[in-house]
């Protein structure tokens, strides 16, 4: 392969142009089979956190069984009716939901491409560092994503569907809605799980010391809890520290993955 000194700009942006290529590809591809199986998913997968025998749900009132600590939204009935009030949107959301669905697919493959990228303009020894980089970030964004599905997004939803303002409301929750806050919810968790990421990387840059951390440990914290409340809009708190606890995991985890000042060496 040629190195990267020897590659002009058009053989830069030819490379450039062939991994955008190869990605779309690749996108499409899963874009027609999640399309495919969508109606599948969706029953199982997507409308899961609308049942009431959800796998957490079941862990929460087993848990309740033996201590007070479960909020009382969760003990409430609970059956979602979900409704189409647009003519087009069943259509739209099956043409939405496969497209992100194979974005949240293909992610692992357009990391590696992006990799592929700028691997021919780094040194040997940086290719290491920046690989383990690339991989991590991985993990953390489907863990992220993963903690949105299976605890944020059903809590939310249960929280909000039983609040009740008046007895004489009946809840009916619209498709749209329905998706508008499930992609959110669990696409901003596989994001917001990439702060170690951005914190190495920046780190290698030079832009983020150690200290920074250590400086505004209170600022974070007041800031995560802010956060936590405002993605799961629930007056108990152990529905917020549910959301708040590995946020700021991940605050003290970027700590320990930013080089520290030599001074503090």
């Amino acid at each position: 392969m040629e190195s990267n000194a020897e590659m002009s700009f058009w053989d830069h942006l030819e490379e450039l142009r062939w991994m955008l290529f190869r990605v779309l590809i690749g996108l499409v591809f899963f874009m027609i089979l999640s399309f495919i199986f969508m109606p599948y998913l969706f029953d199982t997968i997507v409308m899961a956190p609308c049942n009431k025998d959800f796998f957490l749900y079941q862990l929460m009132n087993r848990i309740g069984s033996f201590t007070h600590v479960i909020p009382d939204f969760l003990h409430k009935p609970f059956q979602v009716e979900i409704i189409n009030i647009k003519l087009a949107s069943q259509l739209f959301i099956h043409m939405s939901l496969s497209f992100w669905t194979a974005l949240f697919i293909t992610f692992p493959y357009l990391v590696y491409e992006i990799w592929k990228f700028i691997c021919p303009a780094l040194y040997k020894n940086e290719k290491n560092g920046i690989r383990w980089t690339f991989l991590f970030g991985t993990i953390m964004f489907f863990l992220g994503s993963s903690i949105g599905y299976f605890i944020v997004f059903p809590l939310t939803l249960r929280f909000l569907y039983t609040y009740e303002l008046s007895s004489l409301i009946t809840n009916q929750l619209a498709l749209d809605s329905y998706m508008n806050n499930f992609l959110m919810l669990i696409f901003m968790l596989g994001i917001v799980f990439e702060l170690p990421l951005l914190s190495m990387l920046f780190s290698k840059l030079g832009f983020l010391k150690r200290s920074f951390f250590g400086k505004y440990r209170r600022h974070a914290i007041t800031a995560i809890l802010v956060i936590a409340a405002i993605i799961t809009p629930s007056s108990d708190p152990f529905t917020l520290m549910i959301v708040f606890i590995p946020i700021y995991i991940l605050w003290e985890l970027s700590a320990l993955l930013v080089k520290k000042e030599e001074k503090e060496i």
